[in-house]
């Protein structure tokens, strides 16, 4: 069985899924939310809770990833406004401190042109404190369905 051959989920019909206010339901799970976007700079915001904890007691790294994924890829749509969508290339992050309570994941588009935008963000927690950095490459693709193997 390769993925091709698996159920692909349909989203609700009364949630968009391209621009601005586009419902992507593992953030909705997880409870991220948008806080701000605009001009390059996006601010994506979680609460963690006990079930997204790793086993030392810190925010689980898969779910510090996906906040500064999420923050990066926002940054870099908020650059073009909204008008068309990315899929993340590659991503590097470096974790420096646990994660505990309110993240506040930042995420710049700092450079790039037409089909791509380079990023970079970071997560600071209720303190301030730096947790996690990473920097990453987004591709600009037309609004619509995924196709298959992106």
């Amino acid at each position: 069985m390769t993925l091709a051959d698996l159920p692909h989920p349909t989203p609700p019909s009364d949630r968009p899924v391209t621009g601005r206010d586009r419902h992507i339901p593992f953030l909705a799970m997880i409870g991220a939310r948008l806080d701000s976007e605009a001009d390059g700079v996006a601010v994506v915001v979680l609460d963690l809770r006990p079930d997204l904890l790793n086993n030392h007691g810190g925010g689980h790294g898969g779910l510090v990833m996906s906040l500064l994924d999420s923050a990066m890829a926002n940054a870099a749509l908020s650059r073009i406004d909204y008008s068309r969508e990315v899929v993340t290339i590659d991503m590097h992050i470096a974790f420096m401190h646990p994660a505990a309570g309110r993240l506040v994941a930042t995420g710049r588009a700092t450079g790039g042109g037409r089909s791509v935008c380079f990023c970079e963000a970071e997560i600071a927690d209720a303190s301030g404190r730096v947790t996690a950095k990473a920097m990453g490459t987004f591709r600009y693709r037309a609004q619509g369905p995924s196709q298959a193997g992106e």
